[in-house]
């Protein structure tokens, strides 16, 4: 029906950057709200950042001024662009999309299969 491929994670020590890439394909008719969410091992998992269809984008309190989301409508892609990177930053980052398929004529929410974010100190 519908898959997520994130791509760009890594190590990376403190202070430094990664870009990550999520790519949407399948049966999709259109893509509403795309989204980077993380999760630690033992905890649950948090968003970080959102990005509407129309342009609007939300972030966590503990990312702002250092992530930014962005988005390619024609590619079906979101990106996240994480500067000064700390260690608390580390985690399996998820991607998520909410979309409306040929098949389904309705929205759901898909997720990626994450990548491994580790900053070291």
């Amino acid at each position: 029906q519908v898959q997520l491929v994130e791509s760009g994670g890594g190590l990376v020590q403190a202070g430094g950057s990664l870009r990550l890439s999520c790519v949407a394909s399948g049966s999709i008719f259109t893509i509403n709200a795309m989204g980077w969410y993380r999760q630690a091992p033992g905890n649950q998992r948090e968003l970080v950042a959102t990005s509407t269809s129309g342009g609007s984008t939300n972030y966590a309190d503990s990312v702002k001024g250092r992530f930014t989301i962005s988005r390619d409508n024609a590619k079906n892609t979101v990106y996240l662009q994480m500067n000064s990177l700390k260690p608390e930053d580390t985690g399996v980052y998820y991607c998520n999309a909410d979309v409306t398929t040929w098949s389904a004529r309705r929205h759901d929410g898909y997720w990626g299969q994450g990548t491994q974010v580790t900053v070291s100190s």
